[in-house]
């Protein structure tokens, strides 16, 4: 199963091909994508993205995951996440969201396993 292509990017929007949802924030993974709901963890720009937001991605097998940090880059990004990833033998990218997008993009076009977290605002 492949992973979804980031169709379009705007502050507070994104949209996944094949999905007719428009996401302000978003999970995606081979095969599937969600609206990534921070009160589900938690999460807040500081600390940032937590081992709890990436499970879900994580347990679909995948082998890269791109974080994207915002517009502005306000969503941080601890250590503590870093190193889950890289515990479960998972690559990390972490980038502005536009940066995430576009190379979040470039791995699924090369058939890579990657899921990803976007930020679409701040």
């Amino acid at each position: 199963m492949s992973s979804p292509e980031i169709a379009s990017l705007s502050w507070g929007q994104m949209k996944v091909k094949g999905c007719s949802t428009t996401y302000k924030d978003c999970k995606v993974w081979p095969g599937g994508s969600r609206a990534w709901d921070w009160r589900e963890t938690g999460t807040n720009h500081s600390p940032g993205v937590q081992p709890a937001d990436l499970e879900e991605v994580v347990q679909k097998g995948v082998r890269t995951v791109v974080i994207g940090r915002g517009m502005s880059e306000a969503l941080q990004v601890p250590l503590s996440t870093v190193d889950y990833l890289k515990k479960n033998g998972i690559d990390v990218l972490v980038l502005q969201t536009e940066k995430a997008v576009a190379e979040y993009n470039a791995l699924a076009a090369q058939g890579v396993k990657v899921g990803g977290v976007f930020h679409s605002t701040c």
